[in-house]
Formats: structure tokens, C-alpha cells, sequence
């Protein structure tokens, strides 16, 4: 497995700025949140910033994946709208040529995924009506993706239309591909699962395309340091070495800009510690 980093936790650094301090750090992976800055997909000169992208990123000996939750990319009023649960056709369309469009960046990058969620119903529907409106955009941006090789990681949210396993299951019998897979938010196994982390990386390893890494505590959606929180994680490395993921495990620390070089270090000693202990005690 490779560890990266979410760009949403770099929102204060330029581009290139910020891959050359993951790359130095040490990480070989980085999860690229299209937005206004970062390879904005309605930019006349995308063509232009995906060419320096892909440059650099080979420069760099960096693997990518490709998110797609920009807060405000889509509506400068309201966070994450509109989605493919929004309650008009002309709504749902707009977050429908966005993905197809993430899935054009992840063509040209050679990105191991693409990664989306499903949205929060805001209507008074019933599940079933509602997991139709999702299935019909997922399997839009599925059969668009499948037309360019692309792999789909769908994230289970918690707060989310989706948001667990279980749920998770339903669409992906609905989607029927094995190109529609998940991205596994550890910290959102911990808040919203039952069972330990572990037993879920081992149930879905033949589904994983993406890991997203952060703490967090049971029940409380809150992305935190490792450290902070409840989770215990030589499992859930322990876990990812036995199912063979050889995928990006990308920290997600979105509101920690701020302070971004001093947690990229500290996240990256904690992994690959947790990386060199775990193949320690195994060679052991």
C-alpha cells in the first residue's frame, strides 16, 4: 500500500507546493480534490493544468486518486450541492457532468479511482424512491466511466443518504459491475459500524479501491489526528497487509490547513510507523 494525503488538507498551499512537500515527506500517493484551485474542471485552461499535473506527479514518483468533494465548487451558497439526490432533474444533471467530468481528469492522470458519495436527501421521500434517483446518476457516471477504463469508489458518509455498509450493498447490487467499488473512510467505519474496522476491510477487500485514513471517535463525524481519537489501528493495518490492498491510504484531514506542514509530518511518522511495525512483528 502506498500513503498519501488528501489535497483538501493542503487548501492554503499552491499545487505544486504541496505535491513537493507529500513527495518529500515521504508519502508516494496523494488524493486530489478537484476544486477552484486544484484542477477546476470548468477552467479554459484545464488542457494546460492537467499536462504541468501529470508532469509533476511523475516527477515526483506520485500515484493519485481523484475526489470530488469540493465544498462549494458546484454552488458558491450551499455546501456539496447540488448532488445526485437533489430534488430536480436540471440539479442532479449538474452533478452528473461534474463526476463525468472527474472521470475525464482521472483518464489523462492515470488515477487509480475516482471517488464520490452519494449526498444528503433534503426531501420528504420515501427510501426506495430515493435510492432509485441515486441508482439512475450512479449508473450514468458508472457506464461514462466504464467507457474511459475508470474505476468508481463510492464513499459511504456518515449523515449521508449512504452511510453504511449495508446501504452501500443495496446500490452496488442496483449498479451490478465490479468497476463500482468503494473508498473505505476508516474514521467513518469507526463512527457509524458496529462491528471492528477489520472485519469490514476483510468482507469487502475484492471492492476497496481507495482508503481514506484519519481518527475518529463512535458516533461523533469528526475528522481528528491520530491520536485523538478512539480508534485502534495496528488491526486495521494489519488488516490491509492480509487482504493485499496495494492502493493509496490517504490521510483526510480537511479543516487542519492551517497547520498543514507540521500534520502531514506527524501523520506520515505515524503511518509508516504503524507500516514498519506491523511488517516487523510479521517478519518476527
Amino acid at each position: 500500500m502506498k500513503l498519501g494525503y488528501n489535497t483538501n488538507g493542503l487548501a492554503f498551499h499552491r499545487p505544486g507546493d504541496a505535491l513537493r512537500l507529500l513527495a518529500e515527506t515521504g508519502y508516494r500517493s496523494v488524493a486530489i480534490t478537484v476544486d477552484h484551485v486544484w484542477l477546476d474542471p470548468y477552467a479554459d485552461d484545464l488542457t494546460a493544468r492537467l499536462d504541468h499535473t501529470a508532469g509533476r506527479l511523475a516527477e515526483l514518483n506520485l500515484d493519485c486518486v481523484i475526489e470530488t468533494g469540493a465544498r462549494f465548487l458546484l454552488n458558491p451558497r450551499i455546501k456539496h450541492e447540488p448532488t445526485l439526490l437533489s430534488p430536480s432533474p436540471e440539479e442532479r444533471a449538474v452533478r452528473v457532468d461534474f463526476l463525468c467530468r472527474c472521470v475525464d481528469i482521472a483518464k489523462t492522470l492515470k488515477a487509480g479511482a475516482v471517488s464520490f458519495w452519494s449526498g444528503i436527501l433534503r426531501e420528504d421521500i420515501s427510501v426506495d424512491a430515493a435510492m432509485s434517483r441515486l441508482t439512475d446518476g450512479c449508473r450514468q457516471v458508472a457506464d461514462y466511466a466504464a467507457s474511459k477504463d475508470v474505476l468508481l469508489a463510492f464513499e459511504p458518509e456518515p449523515g449521508m443518504f449512504i452511510e453504511s455498509f449495508d446501504q452501500f450493498a443495496e446500490l452496488s447490487q442496483r449498479i451490478d459491475t465490479d468497476r463500482f467499488g468503494l473508498t473505505v473512510d476508516i474514521g467513518h467505519v469507526q463512527c457509524v459500524e458496529q462491528r471492528p474496522i477489520a472485519d469490514y476491510l476483510r468482507e469487502w477487500s475484492d471492492r476497496i479501491f481507495n482508503i481514506h485514513i484519519e481518527d475518529m471517535c463512535r458516533g461523533v463525524h469528526e475528522h481528528l489526528r491520530f491520536g485523538e481519537g478512539e480508534i485502534d489501528f495496528p488491526p486495521v493495518v494489519a488488516a490491509l497487509m492480509e487482504i493485499g490492498y496495494t492502493g493509496g491510504v490517504h490521510v483526510e484531514l480537511s479543516r487542519h490547513s492551517h497547520m498543514a506542514p507540521e500534520v502531514v509530518r506527524e501523520s506520515y511518522e505515524f503511518l509508516s510507523g504503524l507500516l514498519d511495525a506491523t511488517l516487523g512483528g510479521a517478519v518476527g
